[in-house]
């Protein structure tokens, strides 16, 4: 029982006395460290090493999520002609310049664009005016269409 209590406690004293400076240097804590979880120092190194590599993937997924925004960002600015950003146009430059959009967000512009141009258009502005059904009136067009035909052709002169 002495000895789990020794153990348990002695280690935590330990550490405790440790970093209250009593000479030992860091690099000797830090291998007492690793070798106290299970890990010799290459073990030590290669995860450090894997920890760096991890970090630099998250850097730049975020750094081409920037630049993807800022694209999208410059798209609607020029778009609707507002004045551009530098910021913008350095975050495109540092992830290499020639940034795509996502598929998602390609076919939200593309959705967007072509609701502009069908409300742009005549049909558009026909359709968005309340009481209006352009079924009926296009029934009616055709049927019109349908009689001066005929009436051409019963005329002599044409």
């Amino acid at each position: 029982m002495a000895f789990m209590v020794k153990t348990m406690v002695g280690g935590q004293l330990k550490n405790l006395t440790g970093s209250l400076g009593s000479g030992e240097d860091k690099g000797d804590r830090d291998k007492s460290a690793t070798e106290t979880q299970g890990m010799s120092r290459e073990e030590y190194e290669e995860y450090q090493k894997q920890l760096v590599e991890e970090k630099m993937e998250r850097d730049a997924q975020f750094t081409q999520r920037k630049a993807e925004r800022a694209t999208l960002r410059s798209h609607f600015r020029d778009k609707y002609q507002l004045p551009k950003n530098e910021t913008d146009e350095s975050q495109i430059q540092m992830a290499g310049g020639d940034v795509e959009l996502p598929r998602e967000l390609a076919k939200m512009i593309e959705e967007d664009t072509e609701e502009e141009e069908e409300k742009a258009s005549v049909l558009g502005q026909l359709a968005s005016l309340p009481g209006l059904d352009l079924g009926s009136l296009k029934d009616k067009a055709q049927a019109t269409l349908g009689d001066l035909k005929q009436s051409a052709e019963k005329c002599h002169l044409m």
